[in-house]
């Protein structure tokens, strides 16, 4: 069991949570691409559609690579697709050209998803791998939150909002040398050979069948609420698009404060009543915010939201690689698949704003939250 911590190895890694936020540019880049090119929010959607939909195809496949040259290289490999994907938009900035980003960042972040997580688990000690994991979340949190008033503060300054994307593509391609730099012995997975068939065959257990469901919903959740919530604030609340648009921010400083405390809470709690708490608060500060009229409270309920949210996606995780620890690569690559629910749920609120009402449409997210509940309840009763 590995009990050491050793900063000059969990730091690189961590470093590549940094990089697996900028997926999250898909939020900003809905509202701005949607106001330069005048797009409808049925076809703004197209942009996380593009993003997550190689989630579903890849990380299985993913999964199996890396069992058999190493988390690490295929880390590195990742980051460096992210990179290519990020200059794509702001070489050539056609709504074309936007979507075959994004393809490419959505290919980049499902390898850096399907290795980062089992990585950190590596290189932290094994009684800690909950509140590890809910901290790289916080890492995560921190570059998703900056994402909307950086092409904020590059529109006003610069007047390109895209300087961002050349950002955040040199800032990956220096992950890349870091991680290469340091040597990390990597847990072996002995006694059989991962394939496409004994990764889906795992699908036959009700549990990770289960709990692979639990992550396709949370994480259409979190990408459905930072995809849409501009678009909420500036139609249900009257709230101009560059204020609309800091609601973003307000979501992920809600993820990063609530991952940093969960990551601390997490050490005296237990993972599955911890779970079910912070699902109730989720489906409650949702609830709310869809009904209440205030401005000021929609933006309490919206960072709420955030705190709420925030310690799902690696507490599903943890648990389910915790049953399961020697089939670690494998589950690690059905749960990021699973991270494909970015796809379709936002565009299923889009297509139910645009032919009802943005209520509606966010009506979704509390949908996907109670089943979240009944899995955290199952687990519960499993302690």
């Amino acid at each position: 069991m590995n009990t050491k911590i050793s900063l000059s190895k969990i730091l690189p890694v961590l470093m590549s949570f940094f990089v697996m936020s900028f997926v999250d540019l898909v939020g900003i880049s809905v509202d701005r691409v949607s106001s330069d090119m005048d797009l409808s929010a049925t076809l703004a959607q197209l942009i996380p559609m593009a993003t997550f939909l190689w989630f579903f195809l890849l990380s299985v496949p993913v999964g199996i690579i890396q069992a058999r040259y190493g988390k690490r290289f295929v880390l590195n490999a990742g980051m460096v697709l992210t990179a290519a994907g990020l200059l794509i938009p702001f070489i050539s900035y056609s709504f074309g050209m936007v979507l075959a980003g994004f393809a490419l960042i959505g290919i980049g972040n499902t390898i850096v998803q399907v290795s980062a997580n089992p990585l950190l688990l590596d290189v932290v000690p094994s009684n800690r791998a909950s509140s590890f994991l809910s901290f790289s979340q916080f890492v995560k949190a921190v570059g998703s939150m900056i994402g909307a008033p950086l092409a904020a503060v590059f529109a006003s300054q610069f007047g390109d909002w895209k300087l961002e994307f050349l950002v955040f593509g040199i800032i990956s391609l220096l992950a890349v040398i870091w991680l290469g730099s340091v040597k990390i012995e990597e847990r072996k997975e002995e006694g059989y050979r991962a394939t496409l068939k004994t990764s889906f065959g795992l699908l036959g257990n009700s549990y990770i069948l289960m709990m692979v469901v639990a992550i396709f919903l949370v994480v259409g959740v979190d990408v459905g609420f930072n995809s849409n919530s501009g678009q909420f604030l500036m139609k249900h609340f009257g709230i101009e698009q560059t204020a609309a648009e800091s609601g973003r921010s307000v979501y992920f400083f809600g993820r990063m404060l609530g991952t940093f405390l969960g990551a601390i809470m997490l050490t005296r709690i237990q993972a599955p009543r911890f779970l079910m708490w912070t699902t109730i608060l989720s489906i409650a500060s949702v609830a709310v915010l869809l009904v209440i009229p205030s401005k000021v409270a929609a933006w309490g309920l919206v960072f709420l939201t955030g705190l709420a949210v925030a310690n799902i996606w690696p507490l599903i995780f943890s648990l389910t690689v915790g049953r399961f620890p020697e089939r670690s690569s494998e589950i690690s690559g059905l749960m990021i698949m699973a991270v494909s629910g970015g796809a379709p749920i936002p565009f299923l609120i889009g297509w139910i704003s645009d032919i009802s009402n943005i209520v509606l449409g966010m009506s979704v997210l509390i949908v996907c939250l109670i089943y979240i509940f009944a899995v955290s309840v199952y687990n519960l009763k499993k302690i």
